[in-house]
C-alpha cells in the first residue's frame, strides 16, 4: 500500500469546563476524499473527548485498513494507546499501582476499534496553526456549542 493509500485521521476534543459539556471533531482523508465527523456529550472531560474523537474516527472505517495514520494533539491518548494499554489489558485493566484504569470503558472501546487496522500515531502540537488540527478544534468546539444550544430550547 502506498502512502497515498493510507487513511489519515485527524482528531481533537474540547470541553467547556473539565468536567463539563464536551465535543469531539474528526477530519478523515483517503485518496483525496475528505469527511468530517463530530459529536458531543454532557458532563464529560477533555480526555474522554480526545478518546472519543479517535474511537469514532476508527469506527467510521467500513473495513480493515492496512495503513491508518492517526494525528492527535493528545499525548494522553497517544501514550495510552502506544505505551500503556498493553500492560493495562495484561493486568485486567488495572494500573501498575493496581488501581482501575481511568476512563476504562473508553480505552476498551478504543482497543476494539484498533483491531484489524495497522495504525501509526503522530503527535501534533495543539493550537500551533496546524490546519487539520485547527479544523478539528473548530468542529469539536462547534459540537459543544450545539449541545449548549440544544439545552436552551
Amino acid at each position: 500500500m502506498s502512502k497515498d493509500d493510507a487513511v489519515d485521521i485527524y482528531t481533537d476534543g474540547a470541553c467547556s469546563g473539565n468536567p463539563g459539556p464536551g465535543g469531539w471533531g474528526v477530519v478523515m482523508r483517503w485518496k483525496g476524499v475528505e469527511k468530517e465527523l463530530s459529536g458531543f456529550q454532557d458532563d464529560t472531560t477533555n480526555n474522554r473527548m480526545e478518546l472519543m474523537a479517535v474511537i469514532c474516527g476508527l469506527e467510521a472505517l467500513k473495513r480493515d485498513v492496512d495503513r491508518v495514520n492517526i494525528h492527535t494533539d493528545s499525548k494522553y491518548v497517544m501514550d495510552g494507546a502506544m505505551k500503556w494499554m498493553h500492560g493495562w489489558k495484561r493486568n485486567g485493566w488495572k494500573t501498575g499501582a493496581k488501581k482501575a484504569v481511568k476512563n476504562q470503558g473508553y480505552w476498551k472501546r478504543l482497543d476494539e476499534a484498533l483491531q484489524g487496522h495497522r495504525v501509526e500515531w503522530f503527535w501534533i502540537k495543539g493550537h500551533s496553526g496546524h490546519p487539520e488540527n485547527e479544523r478539528c478544534d473548530t468542529i469539536a468546539t462547534l459540537a459543544v456549542q450545539q449541545l449548549k444550544d440544544s439545552k436552551l430550547m
